[in-house]
């Protein structure tokens, strides 16, 4: 495949951010695209809204479908799914891209924050899969991809935020596990994460304001999404894809494009055994 036009793409956390962005990447190619988020009216501090992006795929050229969503909800998920395949006629791919994150110590992670990362991150993303499954096998080329990091169990990855990396993580294993059980359906289940910290509102609100000054844009992980999506689903999966590395095999050699900063350091991502500055 060389493009998405007419492929259905169920996106969650589509409302901004790297959701958004990949929603506009693919939507350039004529792509129908399901807009899922909680946000359906302007908030007073995050740009964006399910709508306003729906807006925005159908000005970049595809067709969109905006679904407000709590992924918390079983059942709402499942209608959410049910109603996109009605709507598009099937589902080619799943972007499990809503996270909720808090980089905080065991004792000053509450039972709420606890609850509410396990549930949208690795909850979420198991059931979604799990209600896609039975239209992605009906797809010529299907895929889960999965924002979250590669499997590294060192203790320093954890230490810091115990209950924030068990989350990501338990979303990486489910796509390990998937990709081997979902193989003989010819459904790719991979996972991508950046190299860098890409400026979104989480590290906006999660870090100091000169790590978003040295972060990359969410086209980058944009773009790397779409070559991954692009590709063969029978010949690839169980990968966990980094999205400075996806480019580069694609022969992209201008990396300054992506920068919020153009020619300042850059810092490493979580759970990449970078150097901070990159």
């Amino acid at each position: 495949m060389t493009d998405l036009r007419g492929k259905t793409l169920f996106i969650t956390g589509a409302s901004r951010g790297i959701g958004r962005e990949i929603a506009l990447r693919c939507a350039r190619d004529g792509a129908n695209v399901v807009i899922t988020g909680k946000t359906a009216e302007a908030h007073a501090r995050l740009p964006g809204t399910i709508h306003s992006v729906a807006a925005e795929v159908e000005q970049a050229g595809g067709r969109a479908l905006a679904i407000q969503l709590d992924v918390r909800d079983e059942a709402a998920l499942k209608q959410a799914v049910d109603h996109a395949a009605q709507h598009f006629g099937g589902i080619d791919v799943l972007v499990n891209n809503a996270s909720a994150i808090s980089l905080t110590n065991t004792l000053d992670t509450s039972a709420k924050k606890l609850d509410l990362m396990w549930n949208v991150n690795m909850r979420a993303t198991f059931l979604a899969s799990q209600a896609c499954i039975r239209f992605l096998r009906k797809s010529a080329n299907p895929h889960i991809l999965t924002l979250s990091p590669p499997l590294n169990l060192d203790a320093k990855w954890f230490a810091p935020h115990v209950a924030y990396s068990i989350s990501k993580y338990g979303m990486s294993l489910c796509a390990l596990g998937m990709a081997r059980e979902l193989a003989a359906d010819g459904i790719a289940v991979n996972c991508l994460w950046p190299r860098t910290t890409i400026a979104t509102a989480a590290v906006e609100f999660n870090f100091p304001e000169a790590i978003l000054h040295a972060s990359r844009k969410p086209a980058i992980v944009a773009d790397a999404a779409h070559c991954i999506l692009t590709r063969g689903s029978r010949d690839c999966t169980g990968n966990f894809f980094v999205d400075e590395e996806v480019l580069r095999d694609a022969g992209v050699v201008d990396f300054g494009q992506y920068a919020v900063m153009p020619g300042a350091p850059l810092y490493g991502d979580l759970f990449l055994e970078n150097d901070k500055n990159i």
